[in-house]
């Protein structure tokens, strides 16, 4: 059989990324189709390269149905100035495009989740297409990643920056620093409960910086959440020295996600009632949400427990709620 890595990629770029200046391009994937034979996937891109300095990569609507990345980096691709730039950045606003424009956290066109194609296929699907694209060439350029979060249409969650703990200690702290700067009111030790073939992992194996968000969610983005994007985009790319200016420091608690006792999860499905609000505190065995059966009248809800003490960090949001679905998160507070 053919070595599918040794294949090349059939995505063009529109923009050079060893270009002096600004560049607002697209990553042109061809996608024949019932109502376009020789269409394209189009997911826009912005390249502000000056001098000497770090490359930092920003993505957001890795999920298409997560807003605030996407709201911070349309706006940072509109507005970065290039004499403010030393060394490069790269905006990639909506990496999942399709999945952006349909408002869905998957691919319409394939049901691919990005953040679990990686490293993805040159001669696959158009999502695997596209993380084949930024883990041969995207990644390999950058020396930091920002990739924005929040929960979509199925999940809240305080919003927090976070990085994962990592092997490589000089890598995890330096992670860890730029999280700091992110300046979102919580700052999150984050632990994965589904981390095969995450954008995250393939990232962080190469080395890079990696840094990750849950900034809300609902399905849409508030005047607060957006703001916290907006000002956390520009905190890393000042303290990263890509961007002059000072970091603008706020309080942020420190969170720690340390096993999988932080997740609780449906075991029926039904009426959801949330006990607690997120930031509430909770202790092992407390009741954290009720589940009512909603076929018959009469009937006891079922109790979702926490399972450790600490805050009530994720939730699920949608009133209806499915068996196996993440009900709530609970996170323990760390010293900053």
């Amino acid at each position: 059989m053919p070595d599918r890595t040794l294949a090349q990629s059939p995505i063009a770029s529109t923009v050079d990324f060893a270009a002096e200046g600004i560049q607002h391009g697209f990553l042109r994937l061809p996608y024949s189709r019932d109502d376009s034979a020789w269409g394209s996937v189009m997911v826009p891109i912005t390249v502000v390269r000056c001098g000497e300095g770090p490359t930092a990569l920003l993505t957001g609507g890795n999920h298409g149905d997560e807003y605030e990345g996407p709201i911070a980096l349309f706006d940072l691709a509109r507005s970065l100035k290039l004499e403010e730039v030393g060394g490069a950045v790269i905006i990639i606003p909506a990496m999942n495009y399709p999945a952006f424009l349909a408002g869905t956290r998957t691919s319409p066109i394939d049901k691919g989740n990005m953040n679990r194609s990686f490293p993805g296929a040159p001669d696959g699907t158009v999502t695997q297409k596209i993380a084949d694209y930024f883990q041969r060439t995207l990644l390999p350029l950058a020396d930091i990643v920002l990739d924005f979060h929040s929960g979509g249409k199925t999940l809240d969650f305080l919003p927090f920056c976070a990085a994962h703990i990592l092997p490589n200690k000089e890598q995890e702290a330096r992670s860890f620093e730029l999280v700091r700067a992110f300046g979102a009111p919580y700052s999150m030790k984050m632990l994965e409960i589904d981390a095969v073939g995450m954008y995250d992992t393939a990232a962080e194996e190469m080395g890079k910086i990696f840094i990750t968000t849950e900034l809300g969610g609902g399905g849409t983005a508030t005047a607060k959440s957006a703001g916290i994007a907006k000002a956390g985009v520009a905190n890393v790319l000042k303290a990263a020295g890509i961007l002059k200016g000072m970091v603008k420091g706020v309080e942020t608690t420190w969170l720690d996600m340390p096993d999988g006792n932080c997740f609780s999860f449906a075991e029926d499905g039904g009426l959801i009632e949330p006990i607690y609000d997120l930031g509430n505190t909770v202790k092992k065995n407390d009741v954290v949400a009720h589940i009512y059966p909603v076929g018959r009248t009469g009937a006891e809800p079922l109790e979702v427990k926490a399972k450790m003490d600490g805050i009530l960090t994720a939730r699920h949001f949608p009133g209806l709620v499915k068996p196996g679905d993440c009900v709530s998160v609970v996170a323990t507070i760390e010293p900053a």
